[in-house]
C-alpha cells in the first residue's frame, strides 16, 4: 500500500519550521495533499493547546510529527503521547515522529508513538547542520565566535535537513519504513573545533568555538532575542548528549536514499555561498 495518490491529505507540523518547509515541499512536489500544522495555518495548531489538535486531524491519513523547541524539554513526551492517542481517535493511520539521538526525554515520546496503535516511523537524528545558519547559532557564527556549553573533543556526525526532508517525505509516502526506527546522521564524524574551522574555510573569515557555562550561552543567544527560557533548557541538553553517545555515524540513511548523505563541507560551501553568514545580525532569529 501506498498513500502517494491517496485523496486524504498528510499533517505536517511544524509546518513552517525547519524541517517542515522542506518536507512540505517535497510532498507536493510528489502530488501528496499537504495540511499544514502551524500557529498562523487556516486551520491553526498549537502543541500547547489540544483544542487546535482534532481540526487539524480532521480526514487526515499521516502526520509528521515535530515537536519544538525539542522532545527532551519537560512536558513534551506527554504532549506527543496525548496527540498519538488523539490522532488514533480521529481515524489517522500512520505517524513519522522527528526525534532526538541519545536524549532520554525524546526517547519516552519515540515510546508512546510505537506503542499508540497506529503505523509508526521514528527518525532519531544527530544534530542538524542548518542548526549553525537557520537556528539559534546563526547569531554566534555571524558573530565569529560559537560559545557553546560542550567539551570540544567530543565529535557529532551533523546532518543536513534536506536529508532528513527526503527520508520524512518518503515515510509519510510509502510503506518500505513502517515499524521502523531510523536513526539518522551524517556521514562524517566532527569536532567543533573541525566545524568552527570548515565554516571559517567557507565563510573566509575566522569562526572560533569558545566552551563557556550555560549562563555565558543563553546571555549569548539573548543578542538574538532567544530567551533564557529556551536558551538554558538547551544548554542542558548539550550537557546531556555532547557526552561522546553520539559519536558514531549509521548507515540508516545511505540505505534508505541509496546514496551518501551531504557531508558538513558540502553544506557550510553552499550556506556561505547563499551570503546567509555574511548578513547583519538581526534580533529574533527564529
Amino acid at each position: 500500500m501506498t498513500f502517494l495518490k491517496a485523496p486524504a491529505p498528510v499533517l505536517v507540523t511544524g509546518g513552517t519550521g525547519r524541517t517542515g518547509v522542506r518536507l512540505v515541499r517535497r510532498l507536493r512536489d510528489r502530488g501528496v495533499a499537504v495540511r499544514t500544522g502551524s500557529r498562523r495555518a487556516p486551520a491553526p495548531f498549537d502543541w500547547h493547546d489540544s483544542t487546535t489538535w482534532r481540526p487539524a486531524l480532521e480526514g487526515i491519513r499521516a502526520a509528521y510529527l515535530c515537536y519544538s523547541p525539542d522532545l527532551a524539554f519537560p512536558g513534551a513526551s506527554g504532549l506527543i503521547a496525548d496527540f498519538a492517542e488523539a490522532a488514533r481517535d480521529a481515524g489517522v493511520q500512520r505517524l513519522v515522529l522527528l526525534s532526538g539521538r541519545g536524549e532520554d526525554g525524546a526517547r519516552a515520546a519515540e515510546e508512546s508513538v510505537q506503542t499508540c496503535g497506529l503505523e509508526w516511523t521514528v527518525l532519531r537524528c544527530s544534530w542538524f547542520a542548518q542548526n549553525f545558519s537557520e537556528h539559534f547559532l546563526l547569531g554566534p557564527v555571524r558573530r565569529g565566535r560559537l560559545l557553546l556549553p560542550a567539551d570540544g573533543t567530543v565529535a557529532e556526525p551533523y546532518l543536513d535537513l534536506d536529508d532528513l526532508a527526503d527520508v520524512a517525505a518518503d515515510a509519510l509516502t510509502s510503506d518500505r519504513h513502517v515499524g521502523r526506527l531510523l536513526e539518522l546522521t551524517g556521514p562524517r564524524l566532527l569536532i567543533l573545533q573541525n566545524v568552527a574551522a570548515e565554516l571559517s574555510a567557507a565563510i573566509g573569515r575566522r569562526i572560533e568555538f569558545v566552551p563557556c557555562t550555560a549562563e555565558e550561552f543563553a546571555a549569548d543567544l539573548a543578542t538574538d532575542g532567544i530567551p533564557a527560557e529556551e536558551a538554558l533548557p538547551l544548554a542542558g541538553l548539550f550537557t546531556e548528549i555532547l557526552d561522546g553517545r553520539n559519536a558514531s555515524s549509521t548507515r540508516d540513511l545511505a540505505r534508505v536514499l541509496d546514496r551518501t548523505p551531504t557531508d558538513f563541507g558540502v553544506y557550510a560551501a553552499r550556506t556561505a555561498a547563499s551570503g546567509l553568514w555574511a548578513a547583519p545580525v538581526r534580533a529574533g532569529l527564529r
